[in-house]
């Protein structure tokens, strides 16, 4: 006999499904590699390079895994994932438009 009584298969996969769409909603609204081409070249948003320096201005020498520029509104960011020396994720968000570090955890 189970410990766990049956749950209904739906109600076990919302469950598992929540925290996963939960995780990814801040970042749902990322550009395609195109997209990011042609708003850089317009000049809304600051070059790759220059939104990763911004982290390692703030102490964070780390090699960067994965760099997304997506949008809120109108407003226009960079999320970098960065490997530190220590083997430690972070993830730092970075302004698009000025390269100032919004937040690093």
């Amino acid at each position: 006999m189970p410990v766990f009584p049956k749950l209904p298969w739906f109600l076990l996969i919302g469950l598992i499904a929540i925290p996963a769409q939960a995780a990814d909603a801040p970042h749902e609204a990322c550009l395609s590699k195109a997209e990011q081409r042609a708003v850089v070249a317009s000049h809304q948003a600051i070059p790759l390079a220059k939104a990763i320096k911004a982290p390692r201005q703030r102490g964070r020498h780390a090699e960067v895994v994965r760099a997304r520029l997506c949008h809120n509104g109108d407003k226009l960011f960079y999320v970098l994932t960065l490997l530190g020396r220590s083997g430690k994720v972070i993830t730092a968000t970075v302004d698009a438009a000025n390269g100032e570090t919004v937040s690093a955890r």
